[in-house]
């Protein structure tokens, strides 16, 4: 294919992603394939010679689609949405028709200078102090990591970079049992080791205490241990937990450590402001990521970290050999010395044309309509026989077990998914095993939501 033919085609794929999109509702959410089905459809070597693109796009036509869960789909109330908005797909081509890697600031001064710009959009939107800037990840994942290396860092004063950490303390990391599995991860890669994150327990509001927080460092530093920081849950994914921010940070200044916060899927909803006393204190953090693509309509892949003094992590994970130099300046930002990868993509972009496409109001409306319907969803699901509500909303996000039990529970969930018209997915919480409903689908309507009833009385 030349440039030509990638015009022809472009237009038949935009084409078919209008029709797909439009018969989403038709289709299963999630995909009803055994493992391994498609895979055995397909050759077992590369072709030698090339192949007429009628032909692959046959393939592609009849292979894929029926292959996917259709994270789009409207009815996609599991895990917790990765939206893309019709805009955010337009200008996720574009992005991808430049094909640039922003490494640095003369490889693609345009990306740099909107994701700048971008930072402060969304501080302003979310209502965060102007002392904080920002930068884009791919994934919740790395930004935390990023944010550990930091906390490493700093607490041995750059030695780990150099020297290596066996002859350094060990060290420990704070945070509750409603965190995500991605903070585990970050201590394992951080060489941290995940028994040295230390998992405080949480209230009956499923909040970190602050006072067993400050008693295992107190207890730590007693042992010879070396804390390093803090990190905070903002709409945790099990069940959608929040930590007290404001006696949580203040122990952490007490005790002179960095505070993370994790909001990677409740971040978006602080656009609204009375959403806003679920992280009440959040301003005191040191860093802070959320997801764009999770609840604000940002095409995956889209972190932000807002960070209130970069400068600890570009010391971290910085690194200018001269052939990274931008001749004559050394005064430009080169976002790649804020993250952990080198090659960056242009991800500002779909965040520029999805805020001035929507504006804040709208996508502030599709929030507050998600809660609100999550909210009447759970009303109507308390209300059905043999069912016991778990957690209340939390934002959007609720659950709900079978009072028969665990087993029952679990036949109901895949009766559910097989059943094709809605998706869902279990956690476990107290021991015991619940099922997630999360409304935040970009596109979802309240008819879509109330299908989850309308399946539930048919299936139990």
């Amino acid at each position: 294919m030349d440039h030509k033919g990638l015009k022809e085609w472009s237009k038949k794929a935009a084409d078919w992603a209008h029709d797909y999109h439009e018969g989403l509702r038709d289709r299963p959410v999630r995909a009803t394939l055994e493992p391994g089905s498609l895979r055995d459809q397909l050759p077992t070597s590369a072709p030698e010679h090339a192949e007429a693109m009628e032909t692959i796009w046959e393939d592609f036509t009849s292979l894929v689609p029926d292959a996917m869960t259709h994270w789009q789909h409207p009815r996609f109330f599991a895990y917790f949405p990765a939206n893309a908005a019709p805009v955010s797909m337009l200008a996720e081509q574009l992005v991808n028709a430049m094909a640039s890697n922003a490494l640095i600031w003369q490889t693609a001064p345009a990306a740099t200078e909107v994701e700048q710009a971008m930072m402060v959009w969304l501080r302003k939107a979310l209502g965060l102090p102007d002392a904080f800037t920002g930068t884009i990840h791919d994934s919740a994942t790395t930004a935390t990591l990023s944010a550990i290396l930091t906390m490493r860092e700093a607490a041995l004063e750059w030695k780990g970079l150099y020297e290596g950490l066996s002859a350094q303390p060990r060290m420990r990391v704070y945070a509750s049992g409603e965190t995500h599995s991605s903070i585990d991860k970050a201590v394992r890669v951080a060489g941290i080791g995940q028994d040295n994150l230390v998992k405080i327990p949480v209230d009956d509001d499923l909040s970190m205490r602050p006072d067993l927080l400050a008693q295992a460092i107190k207890e730590d530093r007693a042992a010879g241990y070396l804390p390093i920081g803090i990190v905070l849950c903002a709409g945790g994914t099990s069940v959608g937990a929040f930590d007290k921010m404001k006696e949580c940070i203040a122990i952490a200044r007490e005790e002179d450590l960095p505070t993370h916060i994790d909001a990677a899927w409740a971040g978006s909803a602080m656009i609204c402001p009375e959403f806003r006393e679920l992280w009440d204190g959040a301003e005191g953090a040191d860093s802070i990521i959320f997801n764009p693509h999770k609840w604000l309509g940002a095409q995956f892949d889209c972190a932000v970290q807002f960070m209130r003094n970069p400068v600890d992590q570009v010391r971290t994970l910085g690194l200018r050999p001269t052939y990274l130099e931008t001749l004559g300046t050394s005064e430009v930002t080169n976002f790649n010395e804020w993250t952990v990868p080198l090659g960056r993509r242009f991800r500002a972009l779909k965040i520029w044309f999805l805020l001035r496409a929507h504006g804040l109001e709208d996508l502030r409306q599709r929030i507050r309509n998600h809660v609100a319907w999550s909210n009447e969803l759970y009303g109507k699901i308390a209300q059905l026989p043999g069912i016991e509500m778990i957690t209340t909303p939390r934002l959007s996000l609720f659950s709900f077990a079978l009072e028969a039990g665990d087993e029952a529970t679990e036949k109901l969930l895949q009766q559910i998914n097989d059943d094709g018209r809605i998706y869902l997915t279990q956690t476990h919480h107290k021991g015991r095993l619940v099922i997630r409903v999360q409304v935040g689908q970009f596109d979802c309507t309240r008819d879509d939501v109330m299908m989850v009833e309308k399946v539930l009385k048919e299936l139990i």
